[in-house]
């Protein structure tokens, strides 16, 4: 088992030249939202633009790109004319990541288009964070594991991974989860106190960061958009995964100390996904 600290993290990080742009940073595709569950699109949108790629862009209903709009106004915005996800968009090739599935409902558009979503993807090789909505409709499709891109990251609650990958106990689900990884090259992230990261090689990580204060609706999709940015930042699968879940503990820490763990919600964690960034830039300022 190996410990995502600090020390393990600072070898990783990228850092940002001084004659470069935002297309130097990578373009993320948010997929996220519905008509009655727009809050989980603007939560990952959120955390995606704090995770220091270049470009985020936001497919979705209209009524969820106009809170959108309001919100995070360096958001690019993609319309989906339906009321839930049901239409992929146009040159999927200029996404340099894609994160699936925070608040996209089940409507039957959705699962037809999320599986034309994920054929192309995988076709062209594009990282996926897939989460919440995604994860459950999968786990009704057979052969599923056949669509994840390569180098995708999975991040299921216990929950969800029940759904995803039933088996007789945990210690069973668990071996399942990487024969799931070894075949799909995908990295698969065990929601929870201390979150595990199974690996395709073989290796087991486990977060040190995170506290009860964070089990409220909406934790999860604030992590879908930040590894989704990270993988588009640039970062291997395994380096966002890590970085993406120890950066939202941190953050969850640091609103713990400083509101109790229950006067805060999901949407206070990406103001201070921050300040985890600038402990591990800045060793020599750290307590």
């Amino acid at each position: 088992m190996i410990e995502i600290t600090p020390s393990y993290l600072r070898p990783r990080l990228l850092r940002r030249e001084n004659d470069t742009h935002k297309h130097d940073y990578g373009r993320l595709l948010v997929i996220a939202g519905c008509e009655t569950m727009p809050g989980a699109a603007l939560l990952a949108t959120g955390a995606a633009l704090r995770s220091g790629c270049g470009l985020v862009m936001l497919h979705s209903t209209p009524r969820t790109l106009l809170a959108a709009a309001s919100n995070y106004p360096s958001a690019m915005l993609s319309e989906d004319p339906g009321n839930h996800f049901s239409t992929v968009p146009d040159k999927l090739d200029r996404y340099n990541a894609l994160a699936v599935g925070p608040g996209l409902g089940w409507s039957p558009g959705t699962m037809n288009a999320l599986m034309d979503l994920l054929t192309e993807a995988r076709e062209r090789r594009i990282p996926s964070v897939l989460d919440a909505d995604a994860l459950n409709i999968l786990s009704v499709m057979a052969d599923w594991h056949e669509l994840i891109p390569p180098g995708s990251v999975l991040t299921p609650h216990k929950g969800e991974l029940k759904r995803l990958i039933p088996a007789k106990s945990d210690e069973e689900r668990e071996s399942l989860a990487w024969e799931l990884c070894a075949e799909t090259g995908c990295h698969i992230i065990m929601k929870g106190y201390h979150s595990r990261i199974f690996c395709p090689e073989g290796e087991c990580l486990r977060n040190t960061t995170g506290n009860p204060g964070m089990a409220k609706g909406g934790s999860g999709d604030v992590l879908t958009g930040l590894i989704g940015g990270l993988l588009a930042r640039g970062y291997t699968a395994v380096d966002a995964a890590a970085l993406g879940v120890w950066l939202h503990g941190y953050a969850g820490d640091m609103l713990t100390d400083s509101n109790t763990e229950e006067a805060y919600d999901s949407h206070s964690l990406i103001s201070r996904l921050g300040d985890g960034f600038y402990r591990l830039y800045h060793p020599e300022e750290a307590s």
